[in-house]
């Protein structure tokens, strides 16, 4: 042992309390400094059961916080301001020491204390400096209150939700069937152009009703989006649009409303017109080639069709017939129009649907005015009648009146059944059953060959209009094609000749007329 070194040195046991004070002091700094010296080494990669460990740490974090906002939501105040979890610990809370150890879920207990009481979990900012005790107990009793009125807030605004959602009134069996839903424009895809924000509103809003109506306004659309694309530098036209602009757009649409046959059809055309052009070909002469196509495609399949269809529904009509339609549908509104031109006169019974009762009522306050304009014009003093029913109530009666039915359809599937507006099923069964010839009008490109349906069950959607928490109403239904006598489309070949499951036909004449 030297003689100058001090007898606890030379032990090498324990430490002066001053120095073990000093090295205590030193330790976090030391830990301060190897951090920061490591700071320019990347951090360490965790591993899968770090990283689930890590998980679990934190959601044990929020449970914790909901948890105690809950019990302080429910416990009320207790004398002395403090929340029930200190009242809970014999009023320990108004120690200045805050009480070391874990709560439950991980989280450390070393928050602020005091009068204010204890609150565990990411509500407060933990201090170990006990000159701040005073005032992170202030903080945590605002806080609890907070997050009392917060829990209490929301535990009266669950209902209001539950109200508010429409869909929480359906049965599980009817859970697959899509409705349509107002999307803000804040939360669609920064890609999507404002021609289609506009056309995905209206749509969801049902401004824009018809099928084939949503189908030329989504086709003009997608005209503007391709006027105003611009292909990146490396890419092809025909491998870039449709997977980077165009399918941004489809889906939003979609989102507003599930898509309709028509636009289906619409939308594979066009992806298939731009699979077929060239990778050299320019992009002025590519967005030239596809607005051509969409414009040929739009006067070719939906004007011409429709003057089509109207004209030949039209030659059916005789003079002195009780023409009988459901609803006000576009292709029945041109051909009764064409045939009362051609100077025939006929009664119209027009039937509401519900889904959609102003198109029914203009139709039969069109033809009011006409048929009031014909009979005072008339020199033998004859008169036609408008009559318009406001349900399907005494549609038996109405049949039994009427030599012909007339009904717009929405699609047409590979077996023959008509997708329709709900209601027109019973109008045909009530039809078939007094044998009453009934005419489906529809054009081509509403056809389906690839599914069939038997029920209205399969391809349908909710009537947003019309769900709430106790009741819903589908907006189709399935007609089968023995209730229908004739199919009308397009093309003379096929039109008023065939029934309405023989639609290969009918797309065998489209593809190829010779």
């Amino acid at each position: 042992m030297s003689s100058g070194q001090p007898p606890e040195a030379a032990t090498g046991t324990t430490a002066p309390p001053a120095k073990q004070d000093a090295k205590t002091e030193a330790a976090p700094a030391a830990a301060a400094a190897a951090a920061t010296g490591a700071g320019d080494a990347p951090p360490k990669k965790l591993s899968g059961a770090e990283l689930k460990a890590q998980k679990q740490a934190e959601k044990a974090k929020r449970r914790a916080a909901v948890i105690a906002a809950k019990e302080a939501a429910a416990g009320g105040a207790v004398p002395g301001g403090a929340p029930p979890a200190a009242a809970a610990h014999g009023g320990q809370g108004g120690s200045s020491q805050p009480k070391q150890g874990k709560a439950k879920g991980g989280q450390n207990a070393d928050g602020g204390s005091g009068a204010g009481g204890k609150i565990t979990g990411p509500l407060v900012r933990h201090s170990s400096n006990p000159s701040r005790a005073a005032s992170g107990a202030a903080a945590g009793a605002s806080t609890a209150s907070a997050a009392s009125a917060a829990a209490a807030a929301g535990a009266e605004a669950s209902p209001v939700e539950r109200q508010k959602d429409a869909r929480a009134g359906i049965p599980e069996c009817f859970s697959h069937l899509p409705m349509a839903k107002r999307i803000s424009i804040a939360q669609a895809h920064k890609d999507v152009h404002p021609a289609v924000l506009a056309v995905g509103q209206q749509m969801a809003s049902f401004v824009l009703r018809d099928n084939v109506a949503r189908l030329e306004a989504t086709l003009v659309a997608f005209k503007k989006v391709i006027e105003s694309y611009q292909t990146p530098p490396g890419n092809a036209f025909s491998r870039h649009f449709v997977s980077h602009v165009l399918n941004p757009q489809i889906e939003y649409l979609t989102e507003c409303r599930p898509m309709c046959f028509a636009m289906g059809n619409g939308i594979r055309l066009l992806k298939a017109r731009v699979s077929q052009l060239d990778l050299d070909t320019d992009d002025a002469d590519a967005i030239a080639d596809l607005c051509e196509s969409i414009d040929g495609f739009i006067q070719e399949r939906i004007f011409v069709a429709a003057v089509g269809i109207a004209r030949e529904a039209a030659s059916m009509i005789n003079d002195g017939d009780v023409i009988l339609t459901y609803g006000g549908p576009r292709l029945v509104r041109a051909a009764l129009e064409q045939a009362w031109d051609r100077g025939l006169r006929f009664d119209l019974i027009v039937v509401e649907d519900a889904s959609n009762p102003a198109a029914g009522q203009a139709l039969a306050k069109q033809f009011r005015q006409r048929a009031s304009s014909a009979s005072a014009a008339a020199a033998n003093g004859t008169a036609t009648y408008v009559t318009y029913c406001p349900s399907l109530d005494g549609i038996d009666s109405y049949v039994s009146r009427a030599t012909t039915v007339f009904l717009g359809i929405e699609a047409v599937f590979a077996n023959g059944a008509l997708l329709a507006p709900a209601g027109t099923n019973d109008v045909a069964l009530a039809a078939q059953a007094s044998g009453c010839s009934v005419i489906a009008l529809c054009e081509t490109v509403n056809f389906d060959r690839d599914r069939v349906a038997t029920d209205a069950l399969a391809h349908n959607e909710i009537d947003p209009d019309r769900c709430d928490g106790d009741a819903f109403r589908l907006l189709f239904d399935i007609t089968q094609s023995s209730s229908a006598s004739m199919l009308i489309c397009e093309y003379e070949e096929a039109s008023g000749m065939v029934p309405a499951h023989a639609i290969y036909q009918v797309m065998r004449t489209r593809e190829d007329p010779n």
